[in-house]
């Protein structure tokens, strides 16, 4: 088909994964404890802290790299020591959590029974910290000795490597103590720069700090409310400094809405002048968080700043799930009461979270034991699960899944009246748009079935939808009528006849006729192409990968191991297809396994999958929030969506990798431009699931929404889109830098699973929304002309892709019906016309039309010789693509295939034409530097190599390539047809073709 963009496919390289059975210990807290009220102290704290403690890690506890645990040298701790294998490049894993980020002493205990120095480098994160350490003669193996080193670790998970220097491999090592320096310093928040009610910036008592002090008005309720950041999760104390000349004027201190600490105490300090602090305890959640100081009495003192400091690890431990979920009273209509047993943690449940097959329905506290979820359908079967969190934000595992249905509504005959006025504002070649007047119903109206030729062909919730998968030049009738919750319907409108459009090249892709390549498959999720147009594509449950052609063969290729699902949204989700799959046949995959959710390579051949491989793993699982959508950039990195795996807080702690859109190269390994030095590209993401690139290369995300929107977001590298503080546009939304979404759905309306990019065209899958919706990213970045496809014609969509032919793949998702195998897979048509909208990108030939018969001049039949023809005139626009160069490739497709008969590439951005009868050579004569390639030998290799199907017709295309670079790299006159095409789409942003036919036979 014609005009196709999608983001170009690279090669990018694999993170070890050794670490995966490292020993994990946490360090314990390195603050003093703190009491409740600190006693009045003069100025601000001092941050002081209790000298840490070494904590000890067993060598033999640790990932261990061509080397043994071993016991028969006395002396050693623990149950053994690691005798290093004599080679260089052996290595000891440990992994150390660490409560905040600083400085860390490593005492490293070993002994050496050699003469000679047995050199240890040692990395951490990745990053070399010593090299060539010096662990010389201990004078026996039974002598024990340590070396030491300073080192920087982050806070949370840190990987400590230690590796043998030498060819003689390393000491036998038997641990390392670490001791980390003292706790991070404290953060002020100055009050005048707070939220103040009631009370005013002063600063008329001089020894404050900043610009000033906050005087609270002489009433009861007053208060300051600061915003406070946190890196992660985690026990905090809070320092308020104040004066108060007599007084004790006690404050309330709440955390989030949640109270701390009531009437507490801030004694008289003699004087306004003379400053002092208080102090509290809080637990506070990664990203922004809200410290209330109120007045409890009639008065508070001059508040000068709030300092935060960190006072321990992050609390990681989540609580128990809910025990005996169960129906609690009879459902009504509308209504569902649920109760459960209590759930406990190690510092305390804070709430109870209900779902509804992965929505949030509500949220109650700690001490709440049932609850009645309001607003549903009626006669609706609705599968409830209850989560447990704590102060953190740690959600537990599930509780055990009930399903419960609401009753039927009341009796209800009187249908809706007759919606008015049918219209079509607008079609194209294969859709229609159609708008309607509102019925009136005595209940409510639930929406509106749109016929088609006299069959029901998709309904809408609103008085408006587009009609696609039509034909051009053809005439439709339509009429449409209304229902209601109990199913009546009203009369139809009259019936009105539409003629789609004749088809013409353009930009704008429209959803032209609608098949099925594949039935009775399972929640197909992950969806990808090979380099031969063979679709892949992974089901979800059964963890199985399969192969399918554009003519509906399916073949089962293997199974990705260590899959596991989650009884919810967990399993084998996505795949991506190296974009170097003919040398190096890589899949990708996204799966839940035992321990969290992993990215994972294998190998292709000869329908087998191979070679298992973790590239990443570190993020967590849940029944829902996986996330799982992957895509290779044009930067040749991957791309993968991971969501926070229901505890709010992973998402904006930027040392966790769930809540996030993640980065990383092609062998796993973390690129040096990362913004935060992990796989993290962007925080703040609930659920992100699609992924795609536009034109100029910058990444889209479609998100799941919690109970309120779902969004569609343009990702910045290191950007914050606010979750969970900010939903879609809903919540606290203006602060800390978060991102706005370029488009928002009610929850209701979407689901946005999958997402692709034709033309700078954004096309998104929902699967409650039950349709496909279709947006143009204009030239300010934003997603316009929305229109509205498939509404409830094939139920519920997962992932929509487009295939090489620039058409488009989507794929059913019934996984609520608990029936296995009753999705599809459905291609869809993708005819491109020109509204305007998409400017002048199009290819076209003075020599013959769009789908036209390409004159015998340009084939073997102009000389009754193959090979050797002289080439039609070609002429395009740029549109909007921004394109550095351009390259054209000619291909016969009949039957689906793709035989390459000639390239063009390394046309320079200000070439917008090819005149008739290029000249021979590798390089084009006369035009620019380009550069081409056809398929024969000897002279017809480096011309046009025209149409030659030996007299039965045969459809060809024309396609020419946008490129975001001047030339196309890795290439020369010795490269084959298929690695020249390979090499243009990989260097492609956007791609349109010209049809034409031939029957030529010489």
């Amino acid at each position: 088909m014609a005009p196709f963009h999608r983001g170009p496919r690279r090669a990018v390289g694999a993170l070890l994964a050794a670490a995966t059975a490292a020993l994990t210990i946490a360090l314990p807290n390195l603050s003093a404890a703190q009491p409740a009220v600190a006693q009045p102290a003069a100025a601000q704290p001092s941050g002081a802290r209790a000298a840490p403690a070494p904590v000890r890690y067993e060598a033999e506890s640790a990932v261990i790299s061509e080397g043994a645990a071993e016991s028969n040298h006395g002396g050693y701790s623990g149950s053994g020591f690691v005798n290093f294998d004599n080679a260089a490049g052996t290595y000891v894993e440990f992994t150390v959590n660490a409560p905040a980020a600083g400085s860390a002493t490593l005492s490293l205990g070993y002994a050496n029974g050699t003469a000679a120095d047995r050199p240890l480098d040692i990395a951490v994160n990745g990053d070399q910290a010593a090299d060539d350490l010096a662990f010389p003669s201990t004078g026996s193996w039974t002598d024990w000795e340590s070396v030491t080193t300073t080192v920087t670790l982050k806070a949370g998970s840190n990987t400590i490597r230690t590796t043998s220097a030498a060819a003689e491999g390393g000491p036998n090592l038997d641990y390392i103590d670490v001791t980390a320096a003292d706790g991070p310093a404290g953060t002020d928040y100055e009050a005048e720069s707070a939220k103040i009610s009631q009370g005013a910036v002063e600063s008329n008592h001089a020894g404050h700090s900043g610009t000033g002090f906050v005087n609270f008005d002489v009433v009861t309720g007053a208060y300051v409310e600061f915003t406070v950041d946190a890196a992660q999760a985690g026990p905090a104390r809070l320092d308020f400094r104040y004066a108060s000349a007599s007084a004790d004027r006690p404050l309330d201190i709440a955390v989030n809405g949640g109270s701390v600490a009531d009437d507490l105490s801030f004694p008289a300090t003699g004087a306004w002048t003379t400053w002092r602090a208080v102090s509290v305890n809080a637990t506070l959640k990664a990203g922004g968080n809200t410290v209330r100081a109120t007045t409890s009495g009639a008065d508070g003192p001059n508040l000068d700043k709030l300092t935060v400091t960190p006072t321990g690890p992050a609390d990681t431990e989540r609580p128990t799930a809910p025990a005996n979920l169960r129906k609690d009273k009879e459902p009504t209509a509308t209504t569902v009461s649920l109760a459960w047993g209590a759930a406990t943690d190690n510092v305390g449940v804070t709430g109870y979270d209900i779902y509804q097959h992965g929505q949030l329905m509500k949220k109650v506290g700690a001490d709440v034991l049932a609850a009645t979820v309001e607003n549903l359908d009626p006669e609706t079967s609705y599968d409830w699960t209850v989560f447990a969190r704590d102060a953190a934000g740690n959600a537990s595992e599930a509780s055990n899944a009930v399903t419960i249905a609401t009753l039927p509504a009341p009796p209800d005959t009187e249908p809706p009246t007759a919606p008015a006025n049918l219209t079509s504002p607008s079609k194209t070649a294969t859709t229609v748009d159609l708008a309607w007047s509102a019925s009136s119903d005595n209940v409510k109206v639930t929406g509106y079935e749109i016929y088609r030729d006299g069959v029901l062909s998709g309904t809408s919730e609103t008085t408006s939808t587009s009609v696609a998968g039509l034909t051009p030049d053809t005439a439709y009738a339509f009429k449409v009528r209304a229902y209601d919750l109990k199913g009546n319907k009203s009369p139809f409108t009259p019936e009105i006849t539409v003629t789609t459009s004749g088809t013409q090249p353009g930009g704008t892709p429209d959803p032209g006729t609608v098949s099925t390549i594949a039935s009775g498959v399972d929640v197909a999720w992950g969806l990808g192409f090979l380099p031969d147009g063979t679709g892949i594509f992974t089901e979800r449950n059964t963890f199985n990968v399969y192969k399918l052609t554009k003519s509906g063969t399916k073949t089962l290729v293997g199974k990705v191991p260590n899959s596991q699902t989650t009884g919810g949204e967990g399993g084998l989700l996505g795949l991506e297809v190296s974009p170097t799959f003919t040398t190096d046949h890589y899949l990708y995959f996204v799966h839940t396994s035992s321990e969290g959710n992993r990215i994972a390579r294998m190998t292709l051949e000869n329908n087998t999958l191979s070679g298992y491989k973790v590239l990443l793993q570190g993020m967590e699982k849940s029944r829902y929030h996986n996330g799982g959508r992957l895509r290779f950039g044009p930067d040749g990195k991957l791309y993968a969506s991971m969501g926070d795996a229901q505890t709010e807080s992973r998402a904006q702690d930027r040392n966790s990798l769930n809540g996030k859109i993640l980065r990383i190269n092609p062998d796993g390994s973390i690129p040096s431009d990362n913004p935060f030095g992990n796989a993290v590209w962007s925080l703040g993401h609930r659920n992100p699931q699609g992924l795609d690139f536009d034109s100029k290369g910058r990444l889209w995300e479609s998100e799941f929404g919690n109970s309120v929107m779902d969004e569609v977001n343009l990702i910045q590298k290191g950007g914050n889109y606010g979750w969970p503080n900010c939903e879609g546009t809903e919540g606290d939304c203006s602060g800390s830098g978060y991102i706005a979404p370029k488009k928002t759905w009610p929850t209701s309306s979407a689901s946005p699973s999958g997402l692709t990019i034709i033309n700078d065209h954004v096309f998104v899958a929902t699967t409650v929304g039950k349709r496909v919706y279709r947006m143009r990213i204009d030239s300010s970045s934003n997603l316009v002309e929305q229109k509205t496809y498939f509404q409830g014609t094939y139920d519920r969509l997962r992932t929509v892709e487009v295939d090489h032919d620039g058409d488009i793949w989507l794929t059913t998702s019934t996984d609520k019906d608990g029936t296995d195998g009753n999705d599809r897979i459905l291609r869809i048509d993708i005819v491109y016309s020109d509204d305007g909208t998409a400017g002048d990108f199009k290819l076209s030939s003075g020599a013959f039309n769009d789908n036209a018969t390409i004159p015998a001049r340009h084939t073997c039949a102009g000389d009754g010789t193959v090979g050797q023809d002289p080439s039609p005139p070609l002429a395009w626009g740029a549109g909007t693509t921004g394109a550095r160069g351009w390259a054209i490739v000619f291909a016969d497709v009949a039957n689906g295939g793709n035989k390459l008969h000639w390239a063009i590439w390394d046309l320079p951005a200000a070439k917008l034409s090819l005149p008739e009868a290029l000249g021979s050579g590798f390089n084009v004569p006369g035009q620019g530097g380009a550069k081409q390639k056809a398929m024969g030998s000897g002279a017809n290799a480096q011309q046009y190599f025209g149409p030659c199907p030996g007299g039965s017709t045969h459809p060809y295309t024309f396609t020419l390539y946008a490129l975001n670079t001047a030339t196309v790299p890795g290439i020369d006159s010795g490269s084959s047809m298929a690695q020249i095409e390979t090499a243009i789409k990989n260097a492609s942003t956007a791609k349109v073709a010209l049809r034409g036919n031939s029957n030529a036979s010489t």
